[in-house]
């Protein structure tokens, strides 16, 4: 009888696999709650862990930094280099870290049983996603008081008549155009083309006003940290207790959430343009965002731009798709899964730069001024010029409420798997004490980080926000991004990461995947490294005002920090281990006996780890490439 050919012989082993899943998923299941005080939760469908992805993946940044890297690099021009980064970089770490956390359902600090010397990434992982949780809940505060302040007939920024308002205040911020010519004004006049009220201060708009004074307080500069601002305090607490509530059942209360938290924002951002794209003006700032200028393009700085925007749009390398994935069901399509999230995170930021756009265009025709001079990044986009573009739409209030609840979907989803990460780290360490008591463990961290916010909403509280949204992280996520793909690919090796994805999905990756993990993507991410290197720059704040040494200081003990705890557990493992020292090394690269899928009916699907005590190494092909059908 002849030989099976490559394709028969796949669908005999998805048959086997699905008959050894069927016959023994009860009595797996039972052995885990037995080893481990409670069976390790799942995604309660397919779609959960899809729509969590993409409310991870999709949040403020594609809204507030995607649209002003456009207008920064191009226009349109800029896509090329931002789909080429995302075709070489994003996606290739996307499905690696997606494939990494489901084969072994574990977290990102015990996932690194694959290879011990580097469990110092997972620490580093977990130390950026601990900076970003913290600050991230107090820009959602920052959210909730805006969205609450909505709710009134007259919006508090559209105005210069309250009390925070300074005598630099100008409710119309036509004047502010230095093109600006015999124009009127009632409390200010023109020098040199420049607005300046007759105090000599330089005017400031009614929307930066209730942002500095109304909102923060703001204080001289960051040596002046001042008193906690006790409505934001509020805010932060209620921000906290969003995320506990929502997250007080693991993935099976969060992957609930998740179908508002990830649908919500498309609804908001569609309504919003129509309404504005029939505006005048719309199609001027529509313009001034899809106009290409290709010549930006012999410009290193755009494709370091573009990387930067990747890795984090993405949010690769953060320790939170590896979480995520790890409460996958062993055979979930993880390949369909990657294409499809990194497929919708890329339109979403395409298709938010076309809202944003409209709405600037449409408030530069209401002011008289060029886009470019209403355009702006970071909060200064989201809390000045967005609130101050809703106020001159019909209806303001009902406008403002819709965009600030879309922005506080589009945070607490991100927000959701930030601190999902750090609970799922804690208890894989701990499963047998902490297995049982997640609720508990999720609130402690809820606790904790609250109380670690508070520095952030005193009346300086805003330096360190920006201070941390600058360095916390940045080189060290790209640095992780680099040594993640590095150790699976070459230590571990691609013949065995794909056995271990065939495995779950039924067949291997192709070639182009090896040639990614090998070679082209650890390449790019070297690029990407330089990019940030060179384009380092002393920490300001609101782009003028350049923190003091105390200030940048911090930032690079910020940025220290994730790097500094890579090498120590590899140090550790290494003085613990016995031999000399070359033997030691190669002793704590291999696998763990434990390393491989979480139930043992798993693991019989592949001798490699249904072979108790056998080094995972000894199965390695010769040359420690794959051989792809």
């Amino acid at each position: 009888m002849a030989d099976k050919g490559p394709k028969q012989k796949r669908q005999a082993r998805r048959k086997f696999v699905q008959y050894v899943r069927q016959k023994s998923r009860a009595r797996a299941a039972k052995e885990a709650k037995e080893d481990n005080g409670e069976e390790r939760p799942e995604w309660t469908g397919k779609l959960d862990f899809l729509l969590s992805c993409i409310s991870y993946a999709v949040g403020l940044g594609n809204v507030w930094r995607f649209p002003y890297l456009c207008y920064k690099n191009g226009g349109g021009a800029f896509l090329v280099p931002y789909i080429f980064m995302l075709a070489f970089a994003g996606l290739p770490l996307f499905y690696l870290e997606l494939a990494f956390g489901q084969f072994s359902s574990l977290g990102p600090v015990s996932i690194w049983r694959i290879s011990p010397i580097f469990k110092g990434v997972g620490y580093a992982m977990v130390a950026i996603s601990m900076m970003v949780g913290i600050y991230y809940n107090v820009v959602i505060a920052y959210t909730l008081y805006y969205l609450f302040a909505s709710f009134t007939a007259t919006l508090p920024w559209l105005t210069c008549n309250n009390p925070w308002n300074t005598d630099a205040c100008i409710q119309d911020r036509s004047v502010l155009s230095a093109n600006t010519t015999n124009t009127s004004l009632t409390n200010s006049s023109l020098i040199n083309g420049t607005a300046v009220n007759h105090t000599g201060v330089r005017p400031v708009s009614a929307s930066e006003e209730y942002w500095r004074n109304g909102v923060l307080q703001l204080s001289e500069g960051f040596d002046y940290p001042g008193e906690v601002v006790w409505y934001l305090c509020l805010c932060l607490l209620l921000a906290w207790l969003l995320v506990f509530f929502c997250l007080i059942k693991g993935v099976q209360s969060a992957g609930k959430v998740v179908y508002f938290t990830s649908t919500f924002p498309y609804i908001v951002l569609t309504i919003l343009l129509i309404r504005c794209s029939i505006m005048d003006g719309a199609i001027d700032g529509i313009k001034f965002y899809v106009t290409p200028d290709f010549s930006r393009l012999q410009d290193a700085e755009v494709w370091g731009d573009a990387g930067i925007q990747i890795f984090f749009s993405l949010s690769v390398a953060w320790g939170g798709l590896i979480s995520m994935a790890s409460y996958n069901r062993f055979s979930q399509n993880c390949y369909r899964d990657s294409i499809i999230v990194s497929t919708i995170n890329c339109g979403t930021s395409i298709y938010a730069g076309f809202v944003i756009f409209s709405i600037l265009g449409f408030m530069a025709n209401e002011m008289g001024v060029d886009v470019k001079d209403v355009a702006d990044k970071g909060s200064g986009l989201a809390f000045v010029t967005y609130p101050e573009a809703v106020a001159r739409l019909p209806i303001s209030p009902l406008w403002s409420a819709l965009f600030f609840f879309m922005l506080l979907s589009l945070g607490l989803g991100t927000q959701f798997a930030i601190i999902q990460t750090i609970v799922t780290s804690i208890i894989d360490e701990f499963p047998e004490r902490l297995m049982s008591k997640r609720m508990l463990v999720t609130g402690l961290v809820c606790l904790v980080f609250f109380l670690l916010g508070l520095p952030c909403i005193t009346q300086g509280g805003n330096y360190m926000v920006e201070l941390m949204n600058d360095w916390s992280a940045g080189f060290s996520l790209m640095l992780i991004g680099l040594v993640e793909c590095v150790v699976i690919a070459w230590i571990y090796g691609t013949d065995n990461f794909f056995r271990d994805i065939e495995m779950m999905i039924g067949f291997r990756p192709n070639r182009w995947w090896w040639l990614c993990w090998k070679f082209l993507t650890p390449a790019v991410l070297l690029a990407i490294l330089l990019f940030y290197l060179i384009g380092i720059k002393p920490a300001i704040y609101g782009g003028r005002l350049e923190f003091p040494t105390s200030g940048q200081a911090l930032g690079w003990l910020m940025t220290l920090t994730s790097l500094v705890v890579i090498p120590l557990p590899g140090i550790y493992y290494i003085c613990k281990a016995e031999g000399t020292f070359m033997e030691r090394v190669r002793k704590v690269m291999k696998p763990l006996p434990e390393w491989g899928p979480h139930l043992e009916e798993n693991r019989e699907l592949d001798e490699r780890y249904s072979k108790k005590g056998i080094p995972l190494a000894d199965y390695r092909d010769a040359d420690n490439t794959p051989n792809i059908a």
